[in-house]
């Protein structure tokens, strides 16, 4: 059976507390991905997502002037990369999350996001089939 940590992108996207919510959504869109990890320091604050940035939009915050630290989402939400996809599917579900950070020994090393989980269950239902 496959793991979170197989399924997971390895390719970490980041950027700082600083970064302007207009600067963010330019970064998701070139980089055709829907969150990116806030980094204090040497550290992670939080997750930016393109919910969180429509919410802002639709909140009318001034999205070149706003932070990403005033509407990201913190604490991040984890899970470990040996996990089974079936127990990240839940965890989003349960949360109402689209986007999991993963990790290894407690150390992010991934961003899961609902999108990989479909692809997965798309191909298992397959072999089923």
């Amino acid at each position: 059976m496959a793991t979170v940590g197989q399924l997971m992108n390895r390719d970490l996207s980041v950027v700082t507390e600083d970064t302007t919510l207009e600067q963010a959504a330019g970064q998701m869109h070139d980089q055709r991905i829907g969150s990116l990890l806030v980094r204090k320091g040497d550290d992670y604050s939080g997750i930016i997502t393109e919910t969180d940035i429509v919410r802002a939009v639709a909140e009318h915050d001034d999205v070149a002037q706003t932070s990403v630290v005033h509407v990201m989402s913190s604490p991040i939400l984890t899970v470990e990369k040996k996990l089974s996809p079936h127990y990240a599917r839940d965890l989003m579900a349960n949360k109402r999350i689209r986007h999991l950070a993963v990790t290894d020994d407690g150390k992010i090393v991934g961003i899961l996001s609902a999108r990989d989980l479909l692809a997965y269950f798309k191909t298992v239902s397959k072999e089923v089939s």
